[in-house]
């Protein structure tokens, strides 16, 4: 399905898959791969981040928290103050199965988010 028309400010999520994002030193650290929506707020939680690889074959997956990111119309992409080094140390979304309500806190703790979630 695409979504036309005038949005503003607003994009759907598949026309972000791919959108290169830039790190600390303005070198390109990963694309998003896909966007995790938090189905009780309805606002975007988290950006999967496609690190290295050739073509997806390869690369890894970390997941960042969405308000670390910063769209850039220049760019037509995302600024983040994440440096790659960084990025690299983050827990990652690895073959196995990812449990998100066991690594919410840890991928929040690494990146020194402070989330509110209603109780």
């Amino acid at each position: 399905m695409s979504i036309e028309g005038n949005t503003e400010n607003l994009t759907a999520s598949d026309k972000e898959s791919g959108k290169a994002v830039y790190g600390a030193e303005d070198k390109k650290i990963g694309s998003i791969d896909c966007v995790m929506i938090d189905k009780t707020s309805g606002e975007v939680a988290y950006a999967v981040l496609s690190v290295g690889g050739f073509f997806g074959i390869g690369d890894d997956h970390y997941p960042v928290p969405w308000k670390l990111l910063r769209y850039d119309a220049d760019l037509d992409g995302y600024r983040s103050d994440i440096s790659g080094n960084r990025l690299k140390g983050a827990p990652k979304h690895g073959s196995e199965l990812f449990d998100w309500s066991a690594r919410r806190a840890e991928l929040d703790d690494y990146y020194n988010d402070e989330v509110i979630r209603p109780g």
